[in-house]
């Protein structure tokens, strides 16, 4: 009788555990996203985006980024406004952020004066032809993948991450390294489906910023082509009070004053 009721007491503490374990893994991946994403109100940036190829060569670009919150962790606006090189200046790249359900993405084309919805289905296609994807500018929807913690050292949780749909993205799972005091993620591992990796994306540089941690310089390498791109940001300011008007499809030809200093 007594192995009995220790054989019953161990399932219980073991389905408790498991109960227990979701929920945290939820609550660490859902700071990471908004310690990532959401640092105040809204935000705005300099952003210097080097892309490197396999043989060294370079390309430079220089664009702003507007970002506004309805609410934390929730539906989001951005604004993309390049202004180098010449070849992408006054291009804009802009995002409705709808968390549970795909985002709208629009980009204009000033050399052909042609505004193009982005559709779904392109979400993980070349950014500007860096090694970002669009989906990296507003971030993923956490709900799209499942989260298990592997691993907890002094410094990291270490989660394991599986896409739910695996039709609607070219990797099978990533590994992503959290920073216990920030919440931001520091770097991420991408196994493409024969399970090797194949693209990294690191934050290189973490400073505070009006006592919000920002990553100032990330970097994201593509082992399959030999390409890196790093994204540096300047000049970087939250809780400006921008006006929502400013994500509307009115200025994706002619940019906002604030876009534009």
């Amino acid at each position: 009788m007594k192995k009995i009721i220790v054989y019953f007491t161990a399932i219980f503490v073991m389905t408790a555990v498991h109960t227990l374990a979701a929920p945290e893994v939820n609550e660490i991946v859902k700071k990471a996203n908004n310690a990532s994403y959401y640092q105040g109100d809204d935000g705005k940036a300099k952003v210097i985006m080097t892309i490197t190829d396999r043989q060294g060569r370079k390309r430079i670009r220089e664009f702003i980024i507007l970002r506004k919150d309805k609410t934390d962790g929730g539906d989001q606006f951005y604004y993309v406004y390049f202004k180098k090189p010449s070849d992408v200046r006054k291009m804009v790249f802009m995002v409705w952020k709808h968390p549970g359900k795909d985002d709208d993405r629009w980009l204009y084309l000033p050399s052909m004066d042609l505004v193009k919805r982005i559709s779904a289905s392109d979400k993980r296609t070349s950014f500007a032809g860096s090694d970002f994807f669009y989906e990296d500018v507003s971030g993923r929807s956490i709900d799209e993948d499942s989260h298990k913690l592997v691993e907890e050292t002094g410094q990291y949780y270490i989660l394991n991450s599986i896409p739910k749909n695996l039709e609607t993205v070219e990797f099978a799972s990533y590994k992503i390294w959290i920073d216990k005091k920030s919440h931001l993620p520091v770097k991420a591992e991408y196994l493409n489906k024969s399970g090797k990796k194949y693209r990294t994306v690191e934050a290189l540089d973490i400073k505070n910023v009006q006592n919000l941690p920002t990553v100032i310089r990330s970097r994201v390498t593509n082992y399959e082509s030999g390409s890196v791109t790093v994204l540096e940001f300047k000049d970087i300011r939250y809780n400006l009070g921008l006006k929502a008007n400013i994500f509307t499809e009115r200025y994706l030809r002619r940019a906002p004053g604030v876009a534009r200093r």
